[in-house]
């Protein structure tokens, strides 16, 4: 089996006769994975303000947003617990960023179109969440920034997903690269491999409770069901990081 158009359906859906129509250009890309694009979009224009506040260049080490709004364990239990959140959105060079969504944009338009807009980014909430607990319980010390964890997140969901719903090529694909990503993780310096592996941890947790609605187990109301294991993720992420930190 390979992915449909619109992304990884579940076998009922891909039993129904739906007319699909294939729009032209950027604008239908974004219609299929909206939330895709916005958090690129999103990640690039909190990229450009850390160079507009740093020295100049692309190197943004010295960039005034890092300090400020990077995740460091110490100033989180200060009181200041919004750098679980504005550090994902910060990078630490061009080639951190580019690598980071290009795998936002080729895992977000395979997974997002399949699960929803919803469902998706309530996967990157929890990841990005699991992530910043991670990074703090591996080393509350180091100043940390990226959207890696979320990233690894995604990963984790749509590799879960695409094995519950029978694609066993893109799983083993999907598969393959992430573990070449996790060995990098724990093979190269100055890289949060416990970002990494808090965001993986939550979002494949949140794929199980996709899995279990797609097999009829939470009931009618599956997407409530469905959201509220999300937050439930979200919510241990972050009080974990708080107690860590």
């Amino acid at each position: 089996m390979t992915p449909t158009p619109v992304g990884m359906r579940c076998p009922e859906c891909m039993r129904q006769r739906t007319r699909v129509t294939q729009g032209v250009g950027e604008a239908s890309l974004f219609s299929r994975a909206p939330a895709t694009f916005i958090l690129i979009g999103l990640n690039a224009a909190a990229f450009l303000a850390e160079i507009a506040a740093g020295g100049g260049g692309f190197q943004i080490g010295s960039s005034s947003l890092v300090v400020d709004y990077g995740l460091f364990g110490p100033f989180v239990a200060e009181g200041e617990w919004y750098r679980l959140v504005t550090s994902t959105f910060l990078h630490a060079s061009l080639i951190h960023i580019a690598f980071n969504m290009f795998a936002l944009y080729f895992l977000g338009r395979l997974l997002e179109p399949g699960i929803g807009t919803v469902r998706f980014v309530g996967i990157y909430v929890a990841s990005l969440f699991g992530g910043s607990f991670g990074a703090l319980l591996a080393n509350p010390n180091a100043l940390t920034v990226g959207a890696s964890g979320a990233i690894f997140g995604i990963f984790g969901a749509a590799f879960v997903i695409a094995r519950g719903r029978g694609f066993d090529d893109v799983a083993r694909a999907i598969g393959l690269v992430l573990l070449i990503n996790l060995a990098l993780s724990f093979g190269a310096a100055h890289i949060s491999f416990g970002a990494h592996l808090g965001g993986l941890a939550a979002g494949v947790v949140c794929a199980f409770a996709i899995v279990a609605g797609d097999r009829g187990m939470l009931g009618p109301n599956r997407l409530v069901a469905e959201l509220v294991a999300m937050g439930a993720v979200a919510a241990i992420s972050i009080i974990g990081a708080l107690t860590v930190a």
